[in-house]
């Protein structure tokens, strides 16, 4: 036994997903468990430790178990990994080789199967990448089969999603939905404020101030644990978009709709919405809970619903909309104009606690004709420095974003060079053996191995030479930004005004911290991020003073530029 064996954890990883329930029991978590520890006690394994994904596909390696494994064995923890067999370890082919011939080996993390033989110790096996592939062929097998089953079922009729808030499973047949009166009953709420003419805002806090549980704590409570966003603390607090959502849905008119949405692999579970010309639906599948003339009502008011214009007094849309962010919570920040007072033009958090909802104490209220003078403050600032010495101003710039960048690009170009060398050379070298095959040179076996050899490296070499291509263009780009940023700072130089456009060339963001202070000791905090460069910390002032400008009568904002090391 080796010391390495007899310090490190011996990691003994068991994965069983739904899709291999047709392989029998052979592969349950709890046979796996038995085999795995009996082999590592036989062969002197000591110091185990079980890392376990039950109902996680093996076509991808988003899995807590094996996740958690590897970060173990970054960390130095794990000696030794031991499996059933390579199908356990995963079913995508590319990623089980990586993980095999080269992430486990760098972190000197012996591998082991033992259904199909392999032993990291014993060197390269032959026979594994053979193991790979017929894996994967095996997972693409059962989701093609999957799919096919799934769309018989849906084409017969049969349900294909979970029953929506207001429909439960029929304990008696499973494949139809029956109504459930308590979420039912809020349901037609819904629907007859809205025929009243109240908004899904309104709608939504009237159901969060009667503290009505919201959708997925409603099922939670039932026991149905469904998946999806679980971020929303308060039990209590109904969405817009959610009675959006209930309001346009043609099943509580009693109506089934299958395949609303799809995969694009089965590698990929990620869904995609179908356009509706795929939908199939079942008229009168399920008792209604609305009635088709009252649905059809709705549908009509929400579509002659449109967006309301901006008052000509009010002007037009704030040029700092979708630029302003919450220092403290991240939210954006929204744009009002006072309904008493037209020309007062605001900000505050879209995330306010007291009026919109939400979860920030504080309103982070600032006026638009402040923060106009601020930033027009700030740029003339960065105008002045550039004006000055327009060689450190890009050598700042060159510091934010593109010092190490030429370095690296560089490195780049030559992995880029060498990997478009050895693929041409793997093409001759798989031309070469095709033709040594065919004249009896070499054997139809080592043809197999060989070939596969190849057609993997290629495979690698493709993927390698996308990937360092998508890495050198973001360089060039960030090289390119540099410039394109002097320029539209160069823009503000000659006009000395803001617009909305300039603002999008230069700014990706402005974060605005809560007011403190009182009275006259009241301060501000604005932070600008430049698009591309971030924050600018000048180390000189290049405005000779502080400067004070009236925003409005008897309200003047002071412009004090942070100072470097502050």
């Amino acid at each position: 036994m080796s010391k390495t064996t007899e310090q490190g954890i011996t990691a003994l990883y068991c994965r069983l997903s739904r899709d291999d329930g047709a392989e029998g029991d052979s592969n349950s978590v709890a046979n796996q468990k038995r085999m795995l520890l009996k082999y590592a006690k036989e062969n002197g394994f000591v110091n185990t430790r079980f890392y376990v994904d039950d109902g996680y596909t093996g076509t991808n390696f988003n899995r807590p178990g094996f996740k958690q494994m590897i970060e173990d064995a970054e960390m130095g923890y794990i000696t030794t990994i031991i499996v059933k067999d390579m199908s356990r370890f995963g079913r995508d082919y590319l990623g089980v080789g990586k993980y095999t011939e080269s992430v486990l080996p760098d972190l000197g993390v012996r591998f082991i199967a033992i259904n199909d033989g392999v032993d990291s110790a014993d060197g390269e096996n032959e026979l594994a990448p053979f193991k790979n592939i017929m894996n994967e062929m095996y997972a693409r097998d059962i989701s093609r089969k999957v799919r096919s089953a799934h769309r018989i079922r849906g084409n017969a009729g049969e349900p294909l999603g979970p029953p929506p808030y207001g429909y439960v499973k029929d304990p008696e047949n499973p494949k139809h939905w029956i109504i459930e009166p308590e979420a039912a009953a809020i349901v037609r709420e819904i629907f007859k404020m809205s025929l009243e003419g109240k908004g899904n805002e309104t709608i939504a806090r009237i159901l969060t101030e009667r503290k009505v549980l919201n959708c997925t704590y409603y099922w939670k409570a039932r026991g149905d644990n469904r998946n999806g966003r679980k971020w929303q603390e308060d039990p209590y607090r109904w969405k817009d978009a959610t009675i959006n959502s209930i309001l346009k849905r043609v099943e509580y008119c009693g109506d089934l709709v299958n395949f609303k949405t799809y995969s694009k692999s089965f590698k990929n579970k990620q869904r995609f919405k179908n356009p509706e010309e795929k939908h199939v639906i079942f008229y009168g599948a399920h008792d209604p809970i609305i009635d088709r003339d009252t649905f059809e009502l709705v549908q009509k008011m929400h579509g002659k619903t449109k967006r309301r214009a901006p008052k000509k007094e009010n002007g037009e849309k704030s040029i700092f909309a979708d630029l302003l962010y919450c220092a403290d919570c991240g939210h954006k920040l929204w744009f009002h104009v006072n309904t008493i007072n037209r020309s007062i033009r605001f900000f505050s958090c879209s995330n306010y606690a007291k009026d919109y909802r939400g979860t920030c104490p504080t309103r982070h209220y600032i006026r638009e004709d402040a923060l106009y003078e601020v930033v027009r403050l700030e740029l003339r600032r960065l105008s002045a420095f550039l004006r000055e010495d327009e060689e450190a101003f890009a050598e700042i710039l060159a510091k934010r974003t593109g010092a190490e960048a030429k370095a690296e690009r560089s490195v780049l170009e030559e992995e880029l060079r060498k990997a478009r060398q050895r693929l041409e050379l793997v093409g001759t070298l798989y031309e070469k053996l095709y033709e040594d095959n065919a004249t009896g040179k070499v054997t139809d076996e080592w043809y197999s191995h060989m070939s596969l050899k190849y057609e993997t490296e290629r495979i690698e070499l493709k993927v390698k030479i996308e990937d360092l291509d998508k890495k050198l263009k973001a360089l060039r780009t960030v090289e390119k930004n540099n410039e394109y940023f002097i320029r539209a700072v160069r823009r503000f130089m000659d006009m000395d005004t803001l617009t909305a456009p300039l603002l999008k060339e230069l700014i990706n963001r402005i974060e605005v911290s809560e007011v403190q202070g009182k009275g006259k000791n009241r301060t501000q905090r604005i932070v600008i991020h430049y698009r591309f460069a971030g924050y600018l910390d000048l180390e000189e002032n290049y405005l000779e003073r502080n400067i004070v400008q009236d925003t409005r009568q008897g309200v003047a904002v002071e412009y004090v530029p942070h100072a470097a090391g502050e």
